[in-house]
């Protein structure tokens, strides 16, 4: 497949899951504060917004699949290294500060939000610390 239509792809694909993730999330939202789902149908409700994520994670590891610039390819790989990196570093961090009560309880699906945050993070490594020829 063509570069260009690796991202291409890629982009249609994360626009889609972002859309159907905004959408479970206010119904899963809506269904709960109205109390209209309980027992298993609520475990499942209360899924259906990571799926989207889960989604744009394998969208994410195709676009490195299908992309044949092997420089665009390995920056790609090395950002999301790197935002691996941050993403369970804090994770990691406030988990043993929140085990010994020095902070307060975060909902583990934040890190999924630092991840994703942490991209632009590792968009700045990328460009400030290009890699060095060999």
């Amino acid at each position: 497949m063509s570069a260009k239509r690796a991202i291409k792809r890629y982009n249609r694909t994360i626009f889609a899951l972002s859309a159907v993730y905004a959408v479970t999330l206010f119904a899963a939202i809506y269904v709960f504060n109205h109390h209209l789902v309980s027992g298993v149908v609520a475990v499942i409700v209360s899924m259906l917004p990571a799926l989207p994520i889960i989604g744009m994670f394998a969208a994410i590891a195709r676009y490195l699949i299908e992309e044949s610039d092997e420089y665009i390819r390995m920056m790609e790989v090395r950002k999301t290294l790197v935002v691996t990196g941050f993403a369970l570093g804090i994770a990691t961090i406030w988990g043993f500060m929140e085990s010994f009560e020095v902070v307060g309880h975060v909902e583990s699906f934040y890190i999924a939000v630092l991840w994703f945050g942490g991209l632009g993070v590792s968009s700045v490594v990328n460009r400030f610390f290009p890699p060095r020829a060999a």
